[in-house]
């Protein structure tokens, strides 16, 4: 197999690939990791061509320049396309004296001769360095998934093949010229290793993009817009994994019910989007307000609920409470309105053989009674125990 037909399989590949980072840009607004990977494997495809016209060059130097910083700008580009996706700022100083350092050193390595060694090191350098970024910024992403460690092994794979080149050339055998370096054994081992990490690094930065864009939609599916909360879907999914797993270990827990009082009068006075506005500062205030590892909910309108694993009856009212006079304290800038607003609390405690069902209708109860002993009221409920069995007789 020849270097040529090797680069020619490269050029299809990085073809479709930019294409395929493309569509994936095209359809899913937010990817704008996917732009600037469909334009590395885009400036892949010239730095491509520029590799077939080298061989037709009197003067090799500046398409052989053009080669060398293109190449380099494609890795840059898709870097910047990771650190996206991932969320985490691009490295951009280290990017920057690599480019600094890189285009400093082009006088001095293209006036080495062509196939020796110092040369073919300092010729991989820059792209070992850039490619050790990549493994940087998905490192530091703290994302451990199996896809997300496969491309970080990848990527370490990838930047020990640029250290490997000069060793690879000078086992194999290398050109005394620029225009021969299509005919040695070394470009098509080259180009070879090349294609493998540039199609497997390519495949699992799309698997890690569909597996994204898949939680991305589920998450909308369980959250609720304007409050950021979950919706009752969303809420109902974790509140019953929790309610499981409290069951199983034979922790409390307890579920706060809320609802936000006179809201139609709110809607009525201020308008909807006023009584948007307060919904939104009572679902910031309980997200403050409620441990961390609470599950909280918007089940419609004015209607909130809580989910508190390991908590008691009298922490979840000591929470409840926190919230209420929180609320009922908020001024006219936190709720948006020129007027007092309060809301109403019920609080229910697991029993040991609740289903959320029960646990939500008894808060409920708490919730209503809450309502009609005047509003701006937490009301408890706990379920009759079961009669405890009677003592044993010590034995004598």
């Amino acid at each position: 197999m020849t270097a040529a037909f090797v680069l020619g399989i490269n050029m299809a590949i990085a073809a479709i690939f930019a294409i395929a980072f493309g569509v994936v840009a095209a359809t899913n607004r937010g990817a704008s990791g996917a732009r600037w990977l469909a334009a590395g494997y885009g400036m892949g495809i010239v730095d491509i061509v520029l590799e077939f016209l080298l061989t037709q060059q009197v003067d090799p130097t500046p398409v052989g320049v053009g080669i060398f910083l293109v190449f380099l700008l494609a890795q840059t580009f898709c870097l910047i396309g990771v650190a996206h996706h991932y969320r985490v700022a691009p490295p951009w100083r280290p990017m920057a004296a690599i480019w600094c350092l890189t285009i400093l050193a082009v006088p001095l390595l293209f006036s080495m001769p062509y196939g020796s060694s110092l040369r073919l090191a300092l010729y991989q350098l820059p792209y070992f360095a850039m490619q050790a970024l990549f493994a940087f910024v998905l490192w530091r992403s703290r994302r451990r998934q199996a896809l997300d460690l496969l491309l970080f092994a990848l990527q370490i794979v990838a930047a020990l093949l640029y250290l490997a080149k000069p060793a690879i050339a000078t086992l194999v055998g290398r050109a005394d010229a620029p225009q021969g370096y299509m005919d040695t054994t070394y470009a098509a081992i080259s180009q070879s290793g090349s294609m493998v990490t540039l199609i497997a690094i390519a495949l699992v930065l799309l698997l890690v993009m569909m597996r994204d864009t898949a939680a991305e939609m589920a998450a909308r599916s369980e959250t609720d817009v304007l409050s950021g909360l979950f919706n009752r879907r969303g809420f109902d999914t974790r509140a019953e994994a929790a309610l499981a797993r409290a069951r199983r270990l034979g922790e409390p827990a307890v579920l706060i019910a809320a609802d936000l009082d006179h809201f139609k009068a709110i809607n009525d006075s201020f308008g909807h989007a006023a009584g948007d506005g307060v919904i939104a500062a009572f679902a910031r205030l309980l997200c403050e307000r409620m441990p961390p590892d609470a599950i909280v909910g918007r089940l419609g309108g004015e209607e909130f609920v809580v989910f508190l694993p390991g908590a008691n009856l009298a922490e979840g009212r000591a929470g409840a409470e926190a919230a209420r006079v929180a609320f009922a304290g908020a001024t006219p800038a936190e709720t948006g309105i020129a007027q007092r607003v309060t809301a109403s609390f019920g609080v229910a405690q697991l029993m040991p053989d609740d289903s959320l069902f029960d646990l939500a209708r008894r808060a409920d109860a708490a919730l209503y009674r809450a309502k009609a002993g005047g509003r701006n009221r937490v009301g408890t409920t706990l379920a009759e125990l079961s009669p405890a069995p009677p003592a044993q007789a010590e034995a004598g």
